[in-house]
C-alpha cells in the first residue's frame, strides 16, 4: 500500500464526522464481493480490468474455489466529494446461510449497510435475514439492485418491462422493512398504553384500544425507512460490467442538456412522470396516458440501446457514434477484443462508474459514528434482565462518551471485539520482507558467492573422503525458519466506540457476566494490580493494525469511531469481548446469531499419538470461528458443532491444514433427535379404529415388561401413573407423563432465554438477594405466563401454570415438572412477579425438594429410547412421601440414624410411617434444641444417601412414566428453499421424495421462468443433498437449508402388529422399513447401547450350486 494513502487514512481517522463504517449484506451469489471489487478498484488497490474477476476480499483458497465468501473481511477506502474527503471502513460479509454468524459480527461494528439484491431473483430468504439483522442492530441500510445486465441478456425484457419488474422488487424489499417497523411500533404502543393504564388505572374498552393501535401506525413517520430512488438510497447497477445508474448522475447530465433544474429531475426521474416534448415540461400521469415514464425514457433506454449495439448486434458504427457522443476514450485493444463484454465494461466504467454512485450514496445517506442513536447505545449497554436506568450512575454517564465519540485524552476508552481471526505470522507487518538497500544486496551477493565456493570445495573433499558437507547447517537453517513462520497468530476484529486506543495500553476485559457495581465498589483501575472482581481481567494492546483486505498495516494509535485489528489478545478473549479502561463500562449485549449450530461430528487423529495436537488445533478453531463449538463428551469423544455442511467442511479443512496440521478422521454427522410422548392413537396402522380393550392391553403389556424387572419397588397403573419407592423404603414418588400441546412446546423453546432469566431471578430470591429487573423483562415474563395460561385450557390443565415446579432439561428446556402433590404449596416459579406481597404465611419448601427437581432434570436430559433429550413432556408428581423409620437398620448413615433417634427422643412423637417433613412444611417448630438438630440432619441429608436415592428414584419414575405412554422420536427439520427452472422441476421433486422431504408450496417468480419451491427436509437426510440436487439438475437448482423446527415422526419405533388386519397387511414379522426404528437404532449403535436386531435369520448351511459344465 502506498505510503501517502496510509498517512492520509491516519489523518482522516481523527475526523469521525467523515468516517463511514459500513458492511455489504446480501443473499448468496447476489454479487457482494464483485461490488466490493469495484469499490476497491476505485482506490487503485486493484486494476479496473480485474474488478469482479479477482474477488480481492475472498483471500482464502476455498473461497476462490467455491466462489462464495466464507468470512467477513474489512478494508479502508478513501473517497472525495468536492473538497470533502471521506474514510470508508468497508466490511464484505458472507451470504451463505451457514456463515450468517459472520454477518452478525460485521453488523455489530457498523453504522450502515449496503444491501445488495439480484435484479432477477429479487428478495430471497437470506435477504430477509440480513435486513432483520440490520434492523436488530439499529443500522441504516441503502439498496443496490445488482445484475441489471441479466434483465437484458437473460430475460430479454424491454426497458418498460424492466421498469415494472424493478418496481416490484422495491415493493418486496419495502414490505420486509415495513413488517419489521410495524412490529416495533406496536410494541412501543403496547408499552405506552400499559404505562398510561398504570398511571390512570381507568378501564378502557377493547374498541378504543383498536382505534389507538391503528393511530400509532398512522402517527409515526416511516418515510425515511423505505427504499426509493427519489430519496437517493437506491442504485441500479451491474457490478460485473462496471456500471450503475444513480439518480444524481443522470439528473446532473440531463439538467445541463434539457435546462431543467437537477433538484426537479431528482424528484421526478423515478415515479409516474413523463416528458411532454412539445411543452418541454415534466408532467404526472404517464401510466394513465400510456406514455413512457421518465426513468425509462432517460435512463433505461440509453443503457438498453448500448447493450443492443455492443453485445447483441455488435454494430461497430453505432458503437463508435455512442462513444463519441459520450466523450469516452477507448483503447484499440478493447475495441478489437473478441469478447463484447470487454468493450462494454470499458465504455461503462468511464461513462457510469459503479464506485461513483455507490460511494457518494454511502457518504450522503449513511450515518457517521457521531450520529449513533441513543436507543442503540442503551440497547448495547443493557445486558440480560438489567434495565439501563438501574445501572450505576457512572455507567449511565458513559452514554455521553458513546454519543460524543470523543478522541480526547481523558475520554474513557471503550472497544468491542466482535470476533477473533487467524492470520499467518508471515503476513503481519513486522514480519514482512522490506525492500533491500544497495549495500544489503551487495552483502548478500558476496555471501552467495562464498557459499557456492564452500559447496564446490566440499564436493571435491567428498570425492576424496567421506565427509559431511560444510554447508549442511546452512542448508538446513531456512527449513527451521519456515516451520517457525507457519504459526498462526490471532487478530481481534474490533471497533473503538470512545477514546483513543494506543499501542501497549492496558485495558480491562469485561466478561459477559461482569457487573460494573462490584468493580466500582472496589475502585480499581487498569494500570493497578487487578483486584479479585469476578469476570474481570486485564490485557495490553500489543499491536494495532489497519485492516486492508488481505494485508495488515501497523498503527501506533486509533481514535474513536474506527474499525481496527488488535494483536496479542488470544490469551484474554475467546470469541468476542468488551474492552474498556473504565470499570464502570458494562459488557455489551451478546451478538444475535441467526443460524443454529446443529451439525455435529466426532473427530479423532489418524495416529493416536497426535491427540495433543488435535486438542490444541480444536482450541484454536473454536477461537477463530464465531459459530463453531467444540465439546468433549462424557464418552471422551471430541465433537465439533457447526451450522451446516459447507461450514463443517471449512472447519475440517482449517483443522487439517492450519490449526492442528495432522491427518484427522471425522465420523458421520451426529444427528440430533428428541424424544416425546403423544396421545394414544385413535386408528391403527391400517386406519382401523382402535378399540378401548386394545389400548389397555398395550399399556398392560408395557406394565408387565416393567414389573418384570423391578416388581417390588415399581407399580404402573393402567392410567399410566408410575409409583416408585426408593431402595431404602424411605421415599415414594408417583409420576405421570402427559404430552404437552404443540403450541406450548414451541412457546417454551422460543422462550428458553427468558426462562433462563426467570430461573436466575428465582435463585437470587431463594438466596435472599435483590436484583433490579428491567420492566421489559418482567413484562416478557408476565406475557409468557399469560400465553401459557391461554394455551393450557381445559379440565386436564386446570390451574397448571401456577403449579409449575421446574422446567427442564438444564432448568430452561421445553419440558415441565408439575406439582400435583396434595397439601404441598411450594413457592411459585413466577414469584418474581409478586410485588411485596410476602406478608402472612409464606409457602415453605420441603426438604429434598431439590432432589425431585434434579431427578427430573436428569430424566429429561436423556430419555429411555436412545438417551436423547426429551421435548414436549409434562411430568406431574401426584404423590411424594418421605417416611422416617425407627429401625436403625433401614438408615443408610450413622448421622441420619442418630438424628432420627434424637428427634424421636424429644417432645414430638413421630410414629412409624408418618411424614416427618409435613410438620416442617407447615412450619411447626418444637424446642430450639430440636430445630438445631433438625437443621444438622437436613444438612447431612442434603448430600446424603436419602437425597441420592430420591434423585435416582425420581429419574426412574419419570422414565417409566414416559414408557407407559405412546413414545415417539422427534427429528430436526430444515426448511429448504430451492430456486429452479421449469425443465428441472421434476428432478428436484425426485431428490426431495427420496430423502423424506415434503413440499409445502411452489410458486413461479413473476417475470421469470424460475420456480421457488419451499419444502421441509429432515436434518438426518440432508447430508449430500445440495450436491445431489446440483448434480441431478446440472447446476440449475441450488438449495438454501435453514434449521426450522422439531417434528414428531409419526411411526412408532416399537410397533408390532396386534390386530388381524395388521397381520394380513404387514405379515407376521412386520419387517417393512420403520423409519423411526432405523433412526433410533442408529443412535443407540453410535452410543454403544443395546440394539435389538437379528443378525442371522436362518442359520442353515448355505448350498453351493456347482456350475453346469
Amino acid at each position: 500500500m502506498g505510503h501517502t494513502s496510509l498517512e492520509k487514512i491516519i489523518a482522516l481517522q481523527r475526523n469521525p464526522a467523515n468516517i463511514r463504517n459500513l458492511c455489504i449484506l446480501a443473499h448468496v451469489d447476489h454479487g457482494k464481493t464483485t461490488l466490493a471489487d469495484c469499490l476497491v478498484a476505485s482506490n487503485g488497490i486493484i486494476s479496473n480490468r480485474l474488478a469482479g474477476k479477482l474477488r480481492y476480499l475472498d483471500s482464502r483458497e476455498d473461497e476462490q474455489i467455491r466462489g462464495i465468501t466464507m468470512k467477513s473481511s474489512a478494508i479502508s477506502l478513501l473517497y472525495a466529494i468536492g473538497e470533502k474527503e471521506y474514510l470508508l471502513n468497508l466490511i464484505d460479509s458472507p451470504g451463505h446461510v451457514d456463515f450468517s454468524s459472520e454477518v452478525s459480527t460485521a453488523v455489530r461494528l457498523c453504522d450502515g449497510a449496503i444491501v445488495v439484491i439480484d435484479a432477477v431473483e429479487g428478495v430471497c430468504p437470506q435477504t430477509q435475514v440480513v435486513l432483520r439483522q440490520a434492523w436488530l442492530e439499529n443500522i441504516r441500510p441503502v439498496l443496490v439492485v445488482n445484475k441489471m445486465d441479466r434483465l437484458i441478456t437473460e430475460l430479454k425484457l424491454t426497458s418498460q418491462e424492466a421498469y415494472i419488474h424493478l418496481q416490484k422488487i422495491l415493493e418486496q424489499v419495502n414490505a420486509v422493512t415495513g413488517t419489521l417497523f410495524t412490529s416495533k411500533v406496536l410494541e412501543e404502543r403496547a408499552e405506552k398504553e400499559k404505562e398510561e393504564k398504570e398511571e390512570k388505572e381507568s378501564e378502557a374498552s377493547g374498541g378504543d384500544q383498536v382505534y389507538d393501535w391503528s393511530a400509532g401506525l398512522e402517527e409515526t413517520d416511516d418515510s425515511h425507512l423505505y427504499f426509493s430512488p427519489d430519496q437517493g438510497n437506491v442504485v441500479f447497477a451491474s457490478a460485473i460490467d462496471g456500471w450503475d445508474s444513480g439518480m444524481a448522475q443522470f439528473a446532473h447530465i440531463y439538467s445541463q442538456r434539457m435546462g431543467i433544474r437537477a433538484e426537479v429531475l431528482l424528484k421526478t426521474l423515478w415515479g409516474d412522470f413523463y416528458l411532454n416534448a412539445k411543452a418541454k415540461k415534466i408532467m404526472k400521469g404517464a401510466q394513465a396516458k400510456g406514455k413512457k415514464p421518465l426513468f425509462v425514457q432517460l435512463v433505461l433506454d440509453n443503457i438498453w440501446s448500448l447493450y443492443d449495439a455492443v453485445v447483441t448486434r455488435r454494430d461497430k458504427e453505432k458503437v463508435e457514434k455512442m462513444v463519441t457522443s459520450l466523450g469516452v476514450k477507448l483503447m484499440a485493444r478493447d475495441s478489437r477484443h473478441s469478447d463484447p463484454k470487454v468493450l462494454l465494461s470499458a465504455i461503462c466504467s468511464q461513462w457510469l462508474p459503479v464506485s461513483q454512485a455507490v460511494l457518494s450514496m454511502v457518504c450522503e445517506k449513511l450515518p457517521s459514528p457521531l450520529d449513533m442513536a441513543a436507543e442503540r447505545v442503551e440497547k448495547l449497554m443493557s445486558v440480560g434482565a438489567r434495565r439501563f436506568d438501574s445501572l450505576p450512575k457512572e455507567t449511565q454517564e458513559l452514554k455521553q462518551a458513546f454519543l460524543q465519540c470523543s478522541s480526547e485524552e481523558n475520554a474513557p476508552v471503550i472497544v468491542f471485539v466482535s470476533k477473533m481471526f487467524a492470520v499467518d505470522t508471515k503476513a503481519l507487518p513486522q514480519n514482512k520482507q522490506r525492500p533491500l538497500t544497495q549495500e544489503e544486496i551487495a552483502q548478500r551477493r558476496e555471501l552467495a558467492r562464498q557459499r557456492h565456493a564452500d559447496r564446490l570445495a566440499a564436493n571435491q573433499q567428498a570425492e576424496n573422503q567421506d565427509a559431511l558437507p560444510v554447508s549442511c547447517p546452512a542448508l538446513r537453517q531456512p527449513k527451521l525458519e519456515e516451520d517457525e513462520g507457519t504459526k498462526e497468530t490471532f487478530v481481534a476484529f474490533a471497533r473503538v466506540y470512545s477514546g483513543v486506543v494506543k499501542r501497549g495500553q492496558r485495558m480491562f476485559v469485561l466478561g459477559p457476566k461482569f457487573d460494573p457495581t462490584q468493580a466500582l465498589s472496589m475502585g480499581c483501575s487498569a494500570s493497578d494490580a487487578l483486584p479479585a472482581v469476578p469476570h474481570l481481567s486485564c490485557c495490553s494492546m500489543e499491536s494495532l493494525y489497519l485492516l486492508m483486505g488481505r494485508e495488515l498495516e501497523g498503527l501506533e494509535e486509533v481514535p474513536s469511531g474506527n474499525i481496527l485489528g488488535i494483536g496479542g489478545l488470544e490469551e484474554c478473549v475467546l470469541k468476542s469481548a468488551t474492552l474498556s479502561t473504565s470499570p464502570a463500562c458494562p459488557p455489551f449485549t451478546p451478538l444475535n446469531f441467526e443460524a443454529a449450530a446443529i451439525v455435529r461430528v466426532a473427530i479423532e487423529p489418524k495416529h493416536p499419538s497426535e491427540m495433543p495436537k488435535l486438542v490444541h488445533g480444536m482450541r484454536l478453531l473454536n477461537q477463530a470461528d464465531p459459530c463453531a463449538e467444540v465439546l468433549i463428551q462424557e464418552t471422551g469423544e471430541h465433537v465439533l458443532v457447526t451450522a451446516g455442511e459447507v461450514h463443517l467442511q471449512r472447519c475440517l479443512d482449517d483443522l487439517r491444514d492450519r490449526f492442528a496440521k495432522i491427518e484427522i478422521s471425522a465420523s458421520k454427522p451426529i444427528i440430533p433427535f428428541r424424544e416425546t410422548v403423544v396421545r394414544p392413537p385413535k386408528v391403527d396402522m391400517v386406519n382401523e379404529e382402535v378399540g378401548k380393550q386394545q389400548k389397555v392391553a398395550i399399556i398392560h403389556q408395557v406394565k408387565e415388561v416393567s414389573q418384570g424387572r423391578l416388581s417390588d419397588t415399581l407399580h404402573v397403573d393402567s392410567s399410566g401413573l408410575v409409583t416408585l419407592t426408593t431402595p431404602n423404603r424411605l421415599a415414594t414418588v408417583a409420576v405421570r407423563a402427559i404430552p404437552l400441546p404443540q403450541d406450548v412446546t414451541r412457546l417454551l423453546e422460543d422462550s428458553s432465554e427468558l426462562i433462563r432469566t426467570l430461573e436466575q431471578l428465582n435463585m437470587s430470591l431463594r438466596e435472599g438477594r435483590r436484583i433490579d429487573v428491567s420492566p421489559r423483562t418482567l413484562e416478557a415474563i408476565t406475557e409468557l405466563k399469560s400465553q401459557l395460561e391461554s394455551l393450557l385450557q381445559g379440565r386436564k390443565w386446570r390451574n397448571t401454570v401456577e403449579r409449575i415446579w421446574a422446567f427442564g432439561p438444564r432448568r430452561y428446556g421445553p419440558n415441565i415438572l408439575l406439582n400435583s402433590v396434595e397439601g404441598y404449596h411450594r413457592p411459585s416459579v413466577w414469584q418474581c412477579l409478586v410485588k411485596g406481597e410476602r406478608s402472612g404465611e409464606a409457602p415453605v419448601v420441603r426438604d429434598f425438594d431439590n432432589s425431585i427437581v434434579s431427578g427430573f432434570q436428569l430424566a429429561t436430559l436423556s430419555g429411555p429410547m436412545c438417551e436423547e433429550p426429551l421435548m414436549g413432556v409434562c411430568f406431574s408428581v401426584e404423590q411424594w412421601d418421605i417416611q422416617s423409620s425407627s429401625e436403625p437398620q433401614h438408615q443408610d448413615s450413622v448421622e441420619e440414624d442418630s438424628a432420627s433417634h434424637e428427634a424421636s427422643g424429644d417432645g414430638t412423637s413421630t410414629a412409624e410411617g408418618t411424614s416427618e417433613t409435613s410438620a416442617q412444611a407447615e412450619g411447626i417448630t418444637a424446642g430450639p434444641s430440636q430445630a438445631k438438630r433438625r437443621t444438622e440432619a437436613g444438612s447431612v441429608d442434603c448430600y446424603g444417601p436419602v437425597s441420592g436415592q430420591l434423585i435416582a428414584a425420581m429419574k426412574d419414575a419419570c422414565r417409566h412414566a414416559f414408557q407407559a405412554q405412546p413414545q415417539r422420536l422427534m427429528a430436526a427439520m430444515y426448511t429448504c428453499e430451492i430456486m429452479a427452472t421449469a425443465e428441472v422441476l421434476g428432478r428436484v421433486y425426485g431428490v426431495l421424495g427420496k430423502r423424506e422431504g415434503r413440499v409445502l408450496h411452489e410458486e413461479m417468480k413473476e417475470g421469470t421462468d424460475m420456480f421457488i419451491i419451499k419444502a421441509i427436509l429432515p436434518v438426518a437426510e440432508s447430508f449430500g443433498f445440495a450436491d445431489e440436487i446440483r448434480k441431478r439438475t446440472s447446476g440449475l437448482a441450488s438449495p438454501q437449508l435453514v434449521f426450522s423446527h422439531w417434528e414428531v415422526i409419526s411411526s412408532d419405533p416399537y410397533w408390532v402388529p396386534t390386530t388381524e388386519e395388521e397381520y394380513l397387511h404387514f405379515g407376521e414379522k412386520a419387517d417393512s422399513a420403520n423409519q423411526a426404528l432405523k433412526y433410533m437404532n442408529a443412535v443407540r449403535r453410535r452410543k454403544g447401547l443395546y440394539v435389538e436386531e437379528k443378525i442371522v435369520e436362518h442359520a442353515e448351511k448355505q448350498r453351493t450350486l456347482s456350475k453346469n459344465k
